[in-house]
């Protein structure tokens, strides 16, 4: 028999002497039932829950261990924060899980409840708005390549300039209109220049305007438009395995002859050098030929000999 008790319903659920026994069976062999949790424990998690309102509240496992709660942003953004308590509660707090680019240390005395963990939650959704507001900007208005579905706590965009010219973004969550740091993958003779002006222009940054405005600005350029082209005018194939991913990565080297610029996974054009009796490597750098145009290529690998 089984019982489901709530502030206003009361269920009585009884089973077949067969599946009753199959159940008490599974229960004894649940780790987390092996010692029971003191009633007190679940007398204040239900508590709790009661105070902050189960419209917060996303999920619950049946063992009342685990509890995702749900919250809203000034922006209208959806976040989860997922609770995993001890038997120690409220004693000890539960560990906090979030999708956010910076640690979530809670605060935390004993007479504190779920709310003080929410409220805590919500402080620090607030504190990470304008870093989330510049994230969505890029993804809403460029072609992003990597990562591929971003998560909340991902710090990095690689945004194509044009075609098999991308830069690859780390923005500062504590910081998001500062200038982040760029890294431009591309051939030489394209991504030369785009470093030029960005090292010429730096004074020029703008903390008071978008991080997305301020790269178009440094680097005189247009980002291509969502509006008028696809991705995969940006996001071409791999010159050796043929595939645009390769364990989720992206092509990210370039042949630097400007009639061939063609693309490369890293670890496929490392097999390629090694294969090659001409190639030869100086410390972390292979130099060999590009397998499309057979002009001299060079690539950085942390290999140290072929």
């Amino acid at each position: 028999m089984f019982i489901f008790k709530g502030r206003d319903f009361h269920i009585r659920i009884l089973l077949p002497m067969d599946l009753q026994l199959k159940n008490e069976i599974a229960l004894k062999n649940t780790p987390d039932l092996q010692s029971p949790r003191p009633p007190e424990y679940y007398s204040c998690l239900v508590r709790d829950l009661e105070l902050l309102g189960w419209n917060k509240v996303a999920y619950v496992d049946t063992g009342l261990t685990t509890i995702r709660l749900k919250a809203e942003d000034s922006c209208g953004r959806q976040h989860l924060v997922t609770l995993k308590f001890n038997a120690k509660y409220p004693t000890e707090p539960p560990d906090c899980l979030v999708d956010f680019p910076v640690q979530f240390a809670v605060s935390w005395m004993p007479q504190d409840s779920l709310i003080d963990i929410y409220n805590q939650f919500l402080a620090a959704l607030e504190s990470l708005k304008e870093f989330w507001d510049v994230m969505d900007e890029i993804d809403g208005k460029t072609w992003v390549l990597e990562p591929e579905n971003p998560t909340r706590s991902a710090t990095t965009r690689r945004i194509a300039i044009g075609s098999n010219v991308s830069v690859n973004v780390e923005v500062d969550p504590q910081h998001p209109n500062m200038l982040p740091e760029c890294y431009f993958l591309g051939a030489d003779h394209v991504v030369n220049p785009l470093r030029i002006k960005l090292n010429t222009n730096v004074h020029l940054w703008d903390p008071e305007i978008s991080l997305l405005q301020n790269l178009k600005d440094l680097l005189e350029i247009d980002f291509p438009s969502r509006a008028v082209l696809e991705k995969s005018d940006f996001a071409k194939d791999c010159g050796i395995c043929y595939a645009y991913r390769l364990d989720g990565a992206a092509p990210d080297q370039v042949c630097d002859e400007p009639r061939c610029g063609q693309p490369f996974h890293q670890a496929c054009l490392l097999e390629w050098l090694q294969g090659l009796p001409s190639s030869r490597q100086s410390f972390n750098v292979i130099f060999g030929e590009c397998p499309y145009c057979n002009k001299p290529l060079t690539l950085k690998s942390s290999v140290k000999k072929l």
